[in-house]
């Protein structure tokens, strides 16, 4: 641990002596040598497009080849200007906002030169086209080492998108009141993308559900005699006190080869409904035979998605599934299902499939509909709900206006042999968000792409101000979330539910 921090101290010290040092705006090298090919930056920003209210695209060239950088940035209307500090470029938030609206629905031209042994070369430019289409302001995630043996310190943070500004929402240490079992924090989740009605869950010490309601929290305890767990994995109706929730008895298997480090898997799994207003729990569906999980409402309300095994094996023994389920996980597949609800009685109707995975040898989880009905976004791997470990999962976009329909083309958006999972759409439904592993296979992180008119563009990382952020941050983004406001609950205030 001294190690990390003594390494990271010098990393900042390094970092800021460079910011001094590189002031104003560099010179485009005289001459150089044509590299006839596109620049390898990091984060890949090449022939992106992006939101005209997002924060920088800083970038850099590989430290271990070049020596220094330098990129010139063109505008529709023909402004130029340069930027580079070593390896890296680093822009200006207020340049980089007046770029952005000079070329709303047109695009920046971006010229890179890099230094290698004494050498100029100058690389292929490319284009950053800029969306007539805003991005959510906001975004929310729990940071967590991706391990799940262990861990200690974790917290759930937002980040202002249009910025670099982060905060925390709240952390397990301020309350945990049993250090040798710990404190979970997961599921947060919000009422149509805004904060004064949204939801945490902590397990373990000092375990409940802290629910905001209209902007007053409270902590409440989802287990009833007749559910098999709290809640977890909500999902808000969009105009009701109302919210859909798993309830499950979860277990998690280690591999020693299998590519897909870790297995995450259900013993059992319903879907429950919570009525806020009169602290009542409900059931929807609890098939002993089946398994079902991650519920989400339409947007319009009237109807409940949810993913569902299809028939257990047989010879796995309902009363013995602890110890037998390790055995039968690759041949658990679930299905994408609705009901139809009725907002007056609060009463479902009957079930119907619509996505069925397991015909294709696949197992689909996380929906998520797009904000017009038009689409249903999802993961799919080969088995299994809990994706964000199998190298095999991708995303899935279904249109639902049409019977029958294909799924849509989202190879600018996945990866090749990398976990991509937990999708989710922007409030105005032009930008569609993932948490990816395809940087090296060991930590998730936030992807965004453009979408309109049923085509999606080139993925791009969440941008930092520092372009080596994600280097040397050993942590994951997990379950990443757009709003379109902060919260504003401090973490003391949260903390302070933990008292009554």
């Amino acid at each position: 641990m001294k190690i990390y921090i003594y390494s990271y101290i010098k990393f900042l010290t390094v970092a800021m002596l460079l910011l001094t040092s590189c002031a104003g705006h560099p010179d485009v090298p005289s001459s150089s040598k044509e590299a006839k090919s596109l620049p390898a930056i990091y984060p890949d920003y090449c022939n992106v497009t992006i939101p005209y209210n997002i924060a920088p695209l800083n970038f850099m060239l590989p430290a271990d080849e070049y020596d220094e950088c330098v990129a010139r940035i063109t505008t529709p209307d023909g402004k130029q200007q340069t930027y580079g500090c070593g390896v890296k470029v680093q822009i200006p938030e207020e340049e980089w906002h007046d770029m952005l609206q000079a070329s709303k629905g047109n695009s920046l031209k971006v010229e890179v030169w890099g230094k290698k042994s004494d050498e100029w070369l100058s690389f292929n430019s490319f284009e950053i086209f800029v969306a007539e289409e805003p991005i959510d302001e906001y975004l929310s995630y729990r940071l967590i080492e991706p391990s799940y043996v262990a861990w200690d310190f974790m917290e759930i943070a937002q980040r202002n998108i249009t910025t670099f500004e982060e905060t925390q929402i709240f952390n397990n240490e301020i309350t945990c009141t049993d250090r040798a079992s710990g404190q979970c924090i997961n599921c947060h989740s919000y009422q149509n993308y805004k904060t004064d009605n949204m939801l945490f869950h902590v397990r373990k010490s000092n375990g409940g559900t802290v629910l905001v309601n209209d902007g007053k929290i409270s902590r409440v305890n989802l287990k009833r005699d007749y559910t098999i767990s709290g809640g977890v994995y909500p999902a808000w109706h969009p105009t009701e006190k109302l919210i859909a929730f798993s309830t499950d008895l979860t277990r998690q298997g280690f591999h020693t080869s299998n590519p897909n480090k870790l297995e995450v898997y259900d013993l059992e799994s319903d879907l429950i409904l919570y009525d806020i207003k009169t602290d009542s729990v409900s059931v929807v569906s609890n098939d002993s035979t089946l398994l079902e999980v991650y519920p989400t409402w339409s947007p319009d309300g009237k109807y409940l998605y949810y993913c569902k095994s299809v028939p257990l094996p047989e010879e796995l023994n309902i009363k013995d599934r602890d110890n037998e389920i390790g055995r039968y996980y690759e041949k658990i597949q679930y299905n994408i299902y609705r009901r139809s609800f009725d907002v007056a009685t609060h009463n479902f109707g009957d079930e119907e499939l619509v996505y069925d995975a397991a015909s294709q040898n696949n197992s689909a989880t996380l929906p998520r509909i797009s904000p017009d009905g038009r689409y249903l976004l999802f993961a799919q791997g080969r088995y299994g709900c809990f994706h964000i470990w199998h190298h095999d999962a991708n995303i899935v976009c279904l249109p639902l206006d049409e019977k029958n329909s294909s799924p849509l083309d989202l190879t600018k958006l996945n990866s090749e042999g990398m976990s991509d999972s937990y999708p989710s759409w922007s409030s105005n439904g032009h930008w569609m968000m993932l948490a990816s592993r395809r940087e090296d296979g060991n930590y998730s992180r936030v992807y965004f792409a453009y979408f309109k008119d049923g085509k999606v563009g080139k993925a791009f990382l969440l941008p930092q101000e520092d372009p080596e952020h994600n280097t040397f941050l050993l942590k994951s983004y997990n379950r990443p979330e757009f709003m379109v406001e902060p919260v504003k609950i401090s973490v003391d205030e949260f903390s302070k539910v933990f008292d009554k």
